[in-house]
């Protein structure tokens, strides 16, 4: 019996997939046809209609819902015409063909390149020599590059009053960069100018593009390159070179200044000074001595021998006591005597240190005692005639 029933396992055939699929279909038909046949009003043709209508309404009206992104603005028009400007977040506006939106980055920071492109930064061969070549004041020829940086204020304006604003924005500063670069000289261009020119660019350039009203700010105009063309480049470097040499001799002539006139002046000053303490000195001195002098003259018109007799004393003594010299009298019955010279040397020659006053021998001050008493006599004795 096991033997059977392996051998009829084995004959038994393949099932026919696509018999049984034909005898689905057979049945599934046969239920629509029947559901149709059922239901035939629901199958009219105003009504496929108006179900086929209502899915596209729906579809069409589910197109109008956008979304602003963040930094946007949408700008919603209506056959052409502007209608609206919406924040950030979803939206909804009429389907096309009746309304459009576009949504415009008011944050993104542009750039524009006059005078050579983007890949100028790196290599210099892509100037643009129709926009970077400009005529200066004194007629000279200079190479400019200039960068400008700007961003949309106004999606509005942006859209509809401007056909090519990145196109116009690039001619317009072209125009003007050439205007005011002509109204300057080449040395100012390329030294001590640049800053004054960018911000002239700016300036005139920003009120042209809000004459036009094409909701454009501009942020920032960078001069990136401006020198000589390379057929007089190496004669330039050689003026640049000269013009700082003069520069920096005048720096140092100024330094010199700066240090050698206020010791001048301090010296020129500091003599001043003196001369003044000086003469202050001298004026005061004679009037000592005036006053001194009038005083002994009103003594000596007193007693005019005693008077004499103490000037003629004082000034023996004056000048005796700054001589180192040993003074003795010519009649000394014994000139044999013991006297501690050394100790008296000594003791009259430090009170007269410093003096300049010119020595006299002994013998002169002993040949000549009568003479010097005349002399002195007579320097030291004042005039009788009175004032």
């Amino acid at each position: 019996m096991s033997s059977e029933k392996q051998n009829t396992s084995k004959q038994t055939p393949q099932p026919d997939w696509k018999l049984e699929m034909d005898k689905q279909w057979k049945h599934v038909s046969s239920k629509a046809g029947d559901f149709f046949n059922d239901h035939k009003s629901m199958f009219s043709l105003t009504n496929i209609a108006a179900a086929v209508g209502g899915t596209l309404t729906v579809v069409w009206l589910a197109s109008g819902v956008y979304i602003v992104d963040q930094g946007n603005r949408g700008v919603v028009s209506r056959f052409g015409a502007y209608s609206e400007t919406t924040l950030p977040g979803p939206h909804w506006h009429i389907p096309a063909p009746i309304e459009s939106v576009a949504n415009v980055n008011v944050e993104q920071q542009r750039f524009i390149e006059v005078g050579y492109t983007d890949t100028s930064r790196v290599n210099k061969s892509s100037v643009i020599p129709q926009e970077s070549l400009m005529l200066t004041a004194d007629e000279n020829i200079i190479t400019v590059r200039l960068a400008v940086q700007y961003q949309i204020n106004n999606a509005r304006d942006y859209l509809f009053n401007v056909k090519n604003n990145e196109n116009t924005l690039k001619q317009l500063t072209e125009s003007v960069e050439r205007a005011v670069i002509g109204r300057n000289s080449m040395d100012f261009v390329l030294t001590e100018g640049r800053s004054q020119i960018v911000a002239e660019i700016k300036e005139q350039t920003q009120e042209a593009m809000d004459g036009y009203k094409a909701g454009i700010s501009i942020a920032s105009v960078n001069l990136q390159d401006a020198q000589p063309p390379e057929e007089v480049q190496g004669a330039f470097e050689d003026a640049i070179r000269a013009r700082e040499d003069k520069q920096r001799l005048i720096n140092e002539a100024e330094a010199y200044s700066n240090e050698v006139i206020p010791k001048a002046r301090g010296a020129a000053s500091r003599i001043i000074q003196e001369a003044e303490a000086y003469e202050a000195e001298k004026v005061a001195k004679a009037k000592g001595e005036t006053e001194r002098f009038d005083q002994l003259l009103v003594e000596y018109e007193k007693n005019p021998a005693i008077t004499r007799k103490r000037l003629y004393l004082e000034a023996k003594e004056k000048l005796y006591s700054s001589t180192n010299k040993i003074m003795l009298n010519d009649d000394q019955s014994n000139p044999m005597m013991y006297m501690p010279l050394p100790q008296t040397v000594t003791q009259h020659t430090q009170p007269a240190t410093g003096n300049s006053e010119p020595e006299l021998s002994a013998e002169q001050h002993s040949s000549d005692k009568n003479g010097a008493r005349k002399t002195a006599g007579n320097e030291l004795r004042p005039s009788r005639s009175k004032p």
